[in-house]
């Protein structure tokens, strides 16, 4: 069973000032889990998590995450721009791209982020980029291409779980010829980076990866001269979306790498070497719900139950297939003996939160939460249908609620049609 962060009572009061639909964020758990997190991590010195701005680009999040103690990885020039205007710059930034415009790896230079190259042709239109010198902190990002076998939530291996088919990072042999460009080049510190599945539920992914990880560095200190000043294991711990699934144990995990580590790195003179993780889903996932309505009831070969939020709102589960947890307020005792297909009003049949799912009786005007948007939710949105985006709020520690994001207007939808109304 999943509880919401909020109950009915809560969720009334808001929508009495907010109109449904919108997501909703907990202050309380984004900071208890960051806690968790680096207290994981604490063994290493250099330690740092830069959370992925894709995930959640609003920047009450973002401040919040920086007080935090957090990074933010940044992967355009929108996100760039974000993190410079939350007053997150310098080594506080790590930009994680691909496809790169060459103006966007100027910017980074500029507000003093690590540029993470994603391919060996980049050194080139990275250094025709930044008028041919190189900044003295760079990574670059792995690809040990295959299939591997500590795969995800089974979305597909267009999110990442198969490495041979993703279009991502150097294969072995172009890393390490990568090192000793960038090196000769004048880099003076340097670092690597790999994300190899997504939204993983076991304690093994970060540590299997790290060994992966901590191997190679030894490799390319071996054959390209180079001493890795820091390892980011990236993303793809995941969380439990469905009821009865085992989370994660950050402790584990943390505890896990380190021995990883000190079998490695440690033993083998590496042992200052800083850790860094990138993640977004597992940051903010389970602290973000999508509150909803029931505005429908449609009784055919099935039976539907429309709501006032669509896929605009949350595109996961129309894009992936993916499970999202729906807890009717006010009827979590309540007999789950009917069978509903909910759905949104897109003129696209996989605009639908749930598929089958066994719910309490929902009548109209009942308040559904959607759980776990708090990553890849809002962040996702689009305009398909001319449908809006919602508005974001922040449910704050002491339990009063702040609107960090106002909903779409027609007149915000309208605003690019240039000429148009003359």
């Amino acid at each position: 069973m999943k509880t919401p962060f909020i109950n009915k009572e809560q969720a009334e009061e808001i929508i009495r000032q907010y109109p449904t639909p919108f997501h909703i964020y907990d202050e309380k758990g984004i900071r208890e889990n960051v806690r968790a997190l680096k207290k994981a991590f604490a063994w290493n010195e250099g330690y740092k998590e830069y959370f992925a701005v894709k995930a959640t680009p609003n920047p009450t999040i973002l401040k919040i995450l920086h007080e935090e103690g957090c990074g933010l990885d940044c992967s355009s020039m929108a996100e760039l721009i974000l993190a410079e205007r939350c007053n997150v710059k310098g080594g506080d930034i790590m930009f994680s791209s691909n496809v790169t415009p060459p103006q966007e790896f100027a910017k980074c230079r500029d507000i003093g982020g690590i540029i993470n190259l994603d391919d060996i042709t980049h050194i080139d239109l990275c250094l025709e980029a930044l008028g041919g010198k190189l900044p003295e902190v760079m990574s670059c990002r792995f690809n040990p291409g295959g299939v591997f076998t500590l795969g995800g939530t089974g979305e597909g291996f267009q999110v990442m779980d198969n490495p041979g088919q993703a279009k991502y990072g150097m294969t072995e042999p172009q890393i390490i010829e990568a090192y000793r460009r960038l090196s000769k080049l004048g880099v003076k510190k340097l670092g690597i980076h790999a994300f190899l599945a997504s939204n993983t539920l076991s304690d093994d992914y970060y540590p299997t990866l790290a060994k992966i990880l901590f191997r190679l560095a030894l490799k390319i200190r071996e054959e390209a001269g180079v001493t890795l000043s820091f390892i980011n294991l990236s993303g793809g711990v995941g969380i439990a979306y469905k009821p009865g699934q085992r989370a994660n144990d950050i402790a584990i995990i943390g505890s896990k790498v380190r021995e990883a580590y000190e079998e490695v790195l440690t033993a083998n003179g590496m042992g200052d070497v800083a850790i860094f993780t990138e993640l977004g889903r597992f940051m903010m996932g389970p602290y973000g719900h999508l509150v909803t309505r029931a505005t429908h009831e449609k009784h055919i070969y099935k039976e539907y139950i429309g709501v006032d939020a669509c896929a605009s709102n949350l595109m996961r589960p129309a894009m992936y297939g993916s499970y999202h947890h729906i807890t009717v307020l006010g009827k979590e005792d309540k007999p789950v003996d009917h069978v509903y297909d909910v759905t949104g009003c897109l003129c696209e049949n996989n605009d639908k939160f749930a598929i089958d799912r066994k719910l309490p009786k929902i009548d109209k005007g009942d308040i559904l939460v959607i759980h776990d948007t708090g990553a890849h939710g809002f962040s996702m949105g689009y305009n398909y249908n001319g449908r809006l985006w919602s508005s974001e709020l922040l449910l704050r520690e002491d339990g009063s609620v702040k609107m960090i994001r106002r909903a779409q207007t027609l007149d915000d939808y309208f605003a690019t049609l240039e000429g148009f109304w003359e």
